[in-house]
């Protein structure tokens, strides 16, 4: 999905509540401390290549290395590169200051629940995308479940909060605060 059609998803959903959910989330996944501190783990059956690749890329351009994450896979091939060889004992390491995301559209399997607390215990933030998980969605710090019939579609969701991951806050410039501080403190202007 490109750039022109997330804005028009954006406009579709706006005031729908999903652009918020989706922001927020986005903002927890910025709060991860350091880069390769972002775990991005899936079922074994369905592996978040299409958001690692999408986050890799918001890290890129918006200059945030923390969004850059790192795949957890359920059986990494041995002779794959080191960046694909990243197995589930990665969680088992996951600290304070970490993120663990869990992507997972069907229930998430008992093993994948034990570790997603096992880290949350060490202090990890758990954030899901899930499909109606209640277990997946109870261990979480902030879950967004997108129904299987429901406005946006599991792909389109993943693409929300991607791209909401990139936004970078602007602050407002010195000449504006002040623009703003001299506008409350000379009142209201009254027409002659």
């Amino acid at each position: 999905m490109d750039s022109g059609s997330v804005a028009f998803l954006r406009e579709l959903l706006s005031g729908t509540g999903w652009l918020e959910h989706a922001r927020e989330l986005g903002a927890a996944l910025r709060a991860t401390r350091s880069p390769g501190g972002l775990l991005l783990v899936g079922t074994p059956d369905d592996e978040p290549w299409h958001l690692t690749a999408h986050l890799d890329d918001e890290a890129r351009l918006s200059g945030l290395r923390q969004l850059s994450p790192t795949l957890v896979r359920w059986s990494p091939p041995a002779d794959a590169p080191a960046h694909l060889r990243v197995g589930l004992e990665r969680i088992e390491r996951a600290a304070r200051g970490e993120t663990l995301f869990v992507v997972a559209e069907r229930q998430a399997p008992v093993p994948l629940l034990e570790r997603v607390d096992d880290a949350r215990r060490t202090g990890a933030t758990v954030l899901a995308l899930e499909g109606g998980d209640a277990e997946l969605a109870g261990l979480a710090h902030d879950a967004i479940a997108v129904p299987p019939r429901g406005l946006v579609t599991f792909d389109g969701a993943q693409h929300l909060v991607s791209a909401a991951a990139g936004e970078v806050e602007q602050r407002p410039t010195l000449r504006a605060r002040l623009a703003r501080l001299l506008d409350k403190v000379s009142g209201p202007q009254v027409a002659d």
